[in-house]
């Protein structure tokens, strides 16, 4: 069994991930880290770069899943190795993002 196909769906459905928070704190016209902030990944993008940003996750992660290989999306190898990657990302950014918002260690009541 080929494997690049695997490792596209897996990169995919990471890239699905990381539109998530973009999109969202764009839309909702907040600041949020990018690529693009100064310090990259740490300093603030505006709104629009963070919608622009997460838009082009999506397109991205979409051409990976549905343009290499054949992603079935009622087989559990294809969908496991994208949720693997989603999953993977995301706790990856929880950690990440969790510094500048509080998330890694919140208040005890």
């Amino acid at each position: 069994m080929p494997w690049l196909p695997f490792l596209s769906w897996f990169f995919g459905g990471a890239l699905l991930a990381n539109a998530v928070p973009h999109v969202v704190n764009g839309l909702t016209g907040c600041a949020f880290q990018s690529p693009f902030a100064k310090p990259p990944g740490e300093g603030l993008s505006s709104s629009t770069t963070n919608v622009c940003w997460g838009y082009l996750n999506l397109a991205l992660g979409y051409l990976l899943l549905a343009h290499v290989g054949h992603f079935d999306v009622q087989s559990i190898p294809c969908v496991g190795t994208a949720f693997a990657g989603a999953l993977l990302l995301s706790v990856l950014m929880a950690r990440h993002f969790g510094r500048f918002h509080g998330g890694n260690a919140p208040e005890r009541r």
